[in-house]
């Protein structure tokens, strides 16, 4: 076997900010001790993180250490927090590790043994320290087919946007709306810690993005701080990007525990994010959107859609994912004009 480390050449590695040993790090270095603890934390991650290439080896070998292999979430296992997803010419092919050494994963994946475009998504939920990738000896490694939507689209949200509870990376609703649209992506998303700060907005206004997904509803300790720090935040991107598509996104666990009670806060919540979408408009900006949250699941079945009534599962991904991309391939097909 060849063996390559994730930062050779003809390797490339899409959504992060920090990628050097050891460090594969979501925000630069400069910001990452100005934002919350917590933040400041998980941005250390390799959520939405991916290895592309293409290669003929009929064989690929994925071996990866990480930082503490025995962190647990919500619904989600080993392999949704500390494996890494490989997709073959934009189909999963597999993560299941067949060897567990202290903290090193190493799986195996079968394809063609034809040139073929490799996507290997890096582990949402824990810190990556190596990440190595062996091919057969003489096969052929290319740089890999350019993304079709070649600036990325940034999310920025909660432990939703983050990818909890999906059973693997490449399950988060992030993840599945940038392989239907085959683009590449920013994953911000900062389990309970996305609080609509002002260094982050300015952070996400000043990259070069295809679309804004702003989705922290969740995270917004009240529908008061929602109030005070939502319009901010769009308002921030918007004078730094005036012509850059937002979108913005309500929660899609509405229900919550299924008490008026929580109801109530929801409706209030989602009126947060509408009212920022309506005095956008209304000030003239045509180049901003909104979707509601209680629309993700559909009308049948949303009791299947989460783990524990508030993150959704595999299932609840999925049915976002078929709202959420077609609202993006709309919005990207008509890119507003100087």
């Amino acid at each position: 076997m060849k063996w390559y480390h994730l930062t050779d050449a003809p390797l490339q590695i899409h959504g992060l900010a920090v990628k050097k040993w050891q460090k594969y790090f979501r925000l630069p270095e400069e910001i990452i001790d100005q934002v919350n603890e917590k933040v400041t934390f998980l941005a250390t991650y390799s959520a939405g993180g991916r290895i592309r290439f293409r290669t003929d080896s009929p064989v690929i070998e994925m071996r990866h250490s990480v930082a503490n292999i025995t962190l647990a979430g919500p619904g989600t296992g080993i392999i949704g927090r500390s494996g890494a997803d490989c997709y073959v010419d934009g189909i999963f092919r597999g993560n299941r590790p067949r060897a567990f050494d202290s903290a090193l994963l190493t799986t195996h994946i079968v394809k063609e043994p034809c040139m073929q475009d490799v996507e290997i998504y890096l582990p949402a939920f824990n810190r990556l320290l190596t990440f190595e990738i062996g091919v057969e000896d003489g096969a052929k490694v290319e740089a890999p087919r350019p993304y079709t939507v070649q600036k990325p689209i940034v999310f920025y949200g909660s432990s939703i946007t983050h990818g909890e509870a999906a059973s693997h990376p490449g399950n988060s609703y992030a993840s599945q709306v940038a392989r239907k649209l085959d683009a590449d992506f920013i994953n911000l998303g900062f389990a309970g810690a996305a609080r609509g700060e002002q260094i982050m907005a300015d952070y996400i206004a000043g990259l070069d993005m295809s679309l804004f997904v702003l989705d922290y509803d969740h995270n917004a300790p009240s529908v008061e701080h929602l109030q005070n720090t939502h319009y901010n935040f769009y308002e921030t991107v918007r004078k730094a990007q005036p012509l850059l598509p937002i979108l913005m996104m309500s929660k899609p666990d509405f229900e919550g525990n299924h008490t008026s009670a929580a109801r109530q806060t929801n409706i209030l919540r989602r009126a947060v994010i509408q009212s920022t979408w309506e005095k956008a408009r209304k000030n003239g900006d045509q180049n901003v959107y909104f979707l509601d949250g209680e629309t993700f699941f559909g009308t049948k079945d949303r009791d299947l859609c989460t783990s524990d009534l508030t993150h959704p599962n595999d299932l609840g991904f999925y049915r976002m994912a078929q709202v959420i991309a077609p609202t993006i391939e709309k919005i990207l097909a008509n890119p507003m004009e100087e």
